[in-house]
């Protein structure tokens, strides 16, 4: 029996989400693409670099005297192991008149039964003209090693034979000294020795003539075999084709280096955990993704639809800004000039009505080294930005990577927007800032996403938009169970982001704190927001 989920219980984190480990990997094509291309020119560099020696080939009908139709190929494995042995490589060298020790011969050389009878020897020279040499001598060595071996067995075999006979022959002569010329006269004899001992007599002469063909069989059998050992096919140098080698080993190192890359992608982003789709990234951070921003590109169709987004995305923040009744600042996180740009992008558009200071929080120099352009608003270091005067508004960048300092981020901007890398900070970073940025009563307007997967099809909208209002009609939304108090954990911890169909912008989540100025008030039932009360709104 099944419990049945409730509505403030979170769903269970599934321990392997392979959605966001592909996602993950294909983000990461550059390391897996670049080993792939790595192996491939160490594959065609070794078939260039290092050409394999001359080699030559020899080929051997090795005739046994246990052949069966149904072998599975075992003597012929045996000829092959036994090829490797110091006594035939030690009968080739002295066949070649070589000081090579025989130990060192065995490791240029291998055989390879191709059927039960036919074995293949291939050997490396110095010079096809000595691997021609080698492989000659090895093959005349193995052949005479097996000749030697059939005849020193069928001799002994025969011998063992006639050595029966032999002692057969011997108790023959002994049962007819007891037989003799019959009983003699006067003498009576028993009736049934005498017939035993001619039944023995006749047993006797039976197994002398076996054993006597037997051991002449054994022996005849043996031409047989020594004739069907030979070479069969000379000696000859093996042809080496470079273009072949080199597309043949470059396809393996494509392949093992695609593998080993796609592998050493996989594991590392396990390990890692950095979440890259926005429901993830939304979940841990506690806020709506509210943009999204794609990476420079150079490709020139690309650039002119990066340009489109950040006009599109700095008219969405200019008017959240502008009506904003406290200071809005930009915090970037893996993304410093990605957040430098676009906050100059809004100063511009926000200096229309007013004078925009920007205060420079960054530890880099995107801001302080940038050369001025005719328009651009006045940048000031985020030591001084209690010193921007009372007509001007105030516009923060600062950053939330490890290192920064938490308490310097409220005189930023007591509103932020969050300027995010996708795959860049891992989970448990993603749960420090937002404690953090809870901590020191900074609000978070949204994650602005930048190079976002274009595959991505998540949604990045956590449900926790203000409360019912008589204008904008009645519209609940599921509690996203949310725990407040001492104990609570950081904004998206333990929670389930729900889904928003109701069109427009994503509404923005309050980080939870203290604020006397907010009260946090949630919808109690899941509908739909029609887009004019959106507007509304």
């Amino acid at each position: 029996m099944t419990t049945p989920a409730t509505p403030d219980a979170p769903a269970p984190a599934p321990l392997l989400d392979l959605h966001s480990l592909v996602v993950a990997v294909r983000r990461r094509r550059r390391l897996w693409t670049a080993l792939a291309l790595l192996g491939l020119l160490a594959g065609a560099a070794v078939a260039v670099l290092l050409p394999p020696p001359p080699t030559a080939v020899t080929k051997v009908l090795v005739a046994h005297q246990q052949d069966q139709p149904n072998d599975p190929g075992t003597l012929i494995r045996t000829d092959a192991a036994l090829l490797h042995t110091t006594r035939i490589a030690g009968e080739a060298l002295k066949a070649m008149k070589s000081p090579e020790e025989p130990a060192d011969f065995m490791e240029d050389y291998e055989g390879l039964g191709l059927t039960n009878n036919l074995l293949q020897i291939t050997v490396t020279g110095a010079s096809e003209a000595e691997a021609v040499a080698r492989a000659g001598a090895l093959a005349d060595a193995f052949v005479a090693d097996h000749v030697r071996r059939v005849r020193e067995a069928a001799d002994a075999e025969a011998e063992t034979l006639l050595e029966q006979q032999g002692r057969m022959r011997e108790e023959l002569d002994r049962v007819n000294e007891a037989i003799g010329d019959g009983p003699p006269q006067g003498r009576p004899q028993d009736a049934a020795d005498m017939e035993s001992l001619f039944a023995r007599r006749a047993e006797l002469t039976s197994r002398i003539t076996d054993f006597g063909q037997r051991a002449a069989e054994a022996r005849v059998g043996t031409p047989r075999l020594v004739a069907g050992t030979r070479i069969v096919d000379a000696p000859r140098v093996v042809r080496h084709s470079l273009p072949g080698t080199a597309v043949t080993n470059a396809a393996i190192g494509l392949v093992l280096g695609l593998a080993l890359g796609l592998a050493v992608a996989a594991v590392t982003s396990v390990v890692a955990d950095r979440p890259v789709l926005r429901r993830d990234i939304a979940a841990h951070l506690g806020a709506s993704v509210i943009a999204e921003l794609p990476r420079r590109t150079a490709a020139p169709w690309r650039r002119r639809r990066t340009r489109a987004a950040r006009a599109r995305l700095t008219t969405s923040l200019t008017r959240s800004v502008r009506s904003s009744a406290e200071p809005v600042s930009l915090l970037e996180l893996g993304c410093a000039r990605a957040a430098s740009d676009l906050a100059l992008d809004l100063a511009r558009a926000l200096a229309a009505e007013r004078p925009v200071v920007v205060v420079d929080g960054l530890p880099g120099p995107q801001l302080s080294d940038r050369r001025p352009k005719p328009g651009d608003p006045a940048v000031v270091d985020g030591g001084r930005a209690a010193d921007v005067p009372p007509g001007e508004r105030g516009l923060g960048v600062g950053s939330v990577a490890p290192g920064t300092a938490w308490t310097d981020l409220r005189h930023l901007g007591t509103r932020t927007v969050l300027v995010v890398r996708a795959g860049h900070a891992g989970t448990a970073w993603l749960h420090t800032v937002a404690r953090q940025l809870a901590e020191q009563r900074v609000a978070v307007i949204g994650v602005v996403l930048i190079d976002p997967d274009p595959r991505d099809r998540t949604d990045g909208t956590l449900w926790d938009g203000p409360p019912t209002s008589p204008h904008t009609g009645p519209h609940t939304s599921p509690p996203t169970g949310r725990r407040t108090g001492p104990d609570a954990g950081p904004p998206g911890h333990g929670e389930r982001p729900a889904r928003w169909n109701g069109g427009g912008t994503s509404h923005a989540v309050q980080a939870v704190g203290d604020d006397p100025r907010r009260t946090e008030r949630r919808p109690t039932a899941a509908a739909r927001v029609p887009d004019s009360d959106q507007e509304a709104r």
